[in-house]
C-alpha cells in the first residue's frame, strides 16, 4: 500500500478531520482527536492544484454528510483494500442518506452470503469513513454494531440524517 503524499486539515462543526491524499485522490480521513487541541489549518501551499481542488470537494461533501444530507460530488478516491474490501465500500457508497443496510444486506449485495462478519472487518478497514458510509451499516437485529469512529460518533450521524434505532 502506498502512503498517501498530501495531508490537509478540513475544520468542521465537528472538529478538524485530516484528508490525507495521493497522485489519484482521496485516500484516507481521519476523525478528530477526542480530547486533544487540533492543530492549526496550514495554508496548502505548494500543494498540487489538483489536491487543491480534491481537497475542495472532501471539504464539500464531508459537511454535507456531518449535516445529514447526501454529497453532490466527491473527489477521486484512492482506495487501496483486498477485492472484497473494495467491493464492500462500493455497496455503501450505493446506501442513501437516512437509511441503513445490515451487515448480512451487504454480503448478500457483494454475492458472498456467508461473509457477514468480514463484512463488519471491511466496514472496519474503511480508509474514508463518513465519505464512505460505515455508518449507516448496523447489525441484523438493528444495533449499532461497531464504528471505527465510535458509537457515539455513529449515533449522532444516524441521527443527523434522520434515522433512530
Amino acid at each position: 500500500m502506498k502512503a498517501p503524499s498530501v495531508k490537509l486539515p478540513i475544520r468542521t462543526s465537528n472538529g478538524q478531520f485530516g484528508a490525507h491524499y495521493s497522485e489519484k485522490g482521496l485516500a484516507e480521513l481521519d476523525f478528530p482527536s477526542v480530547g486533544r487541541a487540533s492543530p492549526r489549518a496550514v495554508k496548502p501551499i505548494g500543494v498540487p492544484t489538483a489536491i487543491r481542488r480534491w481537497h475542495q470537494a472532501t471539504a464539500a461533501a464531508l459537511k454535507q454528510v456531518l449535516a445529514g444530507r447526501s454529497p453532490k460530488s466527491f473527489p477521486p478516491l484512492d482506495l487501496a483494500g483486498t477485492k472484497f474490501q473494495k467491493s464492500v465500500w462500493n455497496a455503501l457508497r450505493k446506501i442513501p442518506a437516512g437509511k441503513t443496510k445490515s451487515y448480512g444486506e451487504i454480503a448478500r449485495a457483494i454475492g458472498k452470503t456467508k461473509a457477514v462478519r468480514a463484512v463488519g472487518g471491511a466496514c472496519g478497514a474503511n480508509p474514508i469513513p463518513v465519505l464512505i458510509p460505515c455508518h449507516r451499516v448496523v447489525a441484523a437485529n438493528k444495533k449499532l454494531g461497531g464504528f471505527s469512529g465510535g458509537l457515539n460518533r455513529k449515533r449522532e450521524l444516524l441521527a443527523r440524517e434522520g434515522v433512530s434505532l
